[in-house]
């Protein structure tokens, strides 16, 4: 294991000083490469700077590793487990988080934090680590709440954690993550890359899974 120092603050919020923490960050660093880590990186620090913003009470432990493992399940060990990516990250951060003896609650919010983190519309209602996990991706991701973070501050996190050519190489981390397991994007946003970037993909429609159904009417 290489060990690595990370920058543990910016823009007014501090990565949690705890050995959870660090061994949470060695593992991702170990298990993905610098797109992944960094942008993991900043969907912690853009999601708790938008707790702040909507005056939400979280932990920042928790928040921060499901921001870690949020994509975990993109790595080529999980590509043909043939579960969507989400659940692969969101079981290896549960059994992470038992093994070291976190209470359940915790790791059932760690855990739906990250399964839910590309169903819009659901998590924003539910805990705060749940709703800032898809916050900090949104942010990062979509660019969804931009002006909401100053730009002194979005700047300081970027210059922590750059994002050179970030939309067309998480773009690929998303096509390479999920292109062997189609089945699995039927209902959620990862069709849509599918559908642009691997030729003839055909994604199941719903309406036509409704109309082909077994029952007669």
């Amino acid at each position: 294991m290489t060990v690595t120092t990370d920058p543990t603050s910016g823009a007014g919020v501090s990565v949690p000083d705890s050995r959870l923490a660090r061994e949470a960050t060695q593992l991702v660093r170990d298990t993905t490469d610098e797109l992944i880590y960094h942008h993991s990186r900043r969907v912690f620090f853009f999601g708790a700077l938008q707790g702040r913003n909507r005056d939400l009470g979280f932990d920042p432990e928790l928040l921060y590793i499901a921001a870690m493992f949020h994509d975990l399940g993109l790595g080529e060990r999980f590509r043909s487990s043939g579960r969507r990516f989400e659940v692969d990250g969101a079981d290896e951060a549960r059994r992470f988080l038992r093994e070291r003896g976190v209470p359940d609650e915790g790791v059932r919010r760690v855990w739906t934090a990250i399964a839910l983190h590309t169903t819009p519309g659901i998590p924003e209602f539910m805990e705060p680590e749940v709703a800032l996990v898809t916050a900090g991706v949104e942010y990062d991701v979509l660019g969804i709440g931009y002006g909401d973070i100053p730009a002194a501050r979005r700047a300081e996190i970027v210059a922590l954690h750059p994002r050179p050519d970030f939309k067309r190489r998480i773009l690929g981390a998303f096509t390479d993550g999920v292109r062997q397991k189609p089945q699995t994007t039927f209902g959620n946003v990862k069709a849509d890359v599918l559908r642009h970037y691997v030729p003839g993909f055909e994604g199941e429609d719903f309406v036509r899974t409704i109309l082909d159904s077994p029952w007669a009417e």
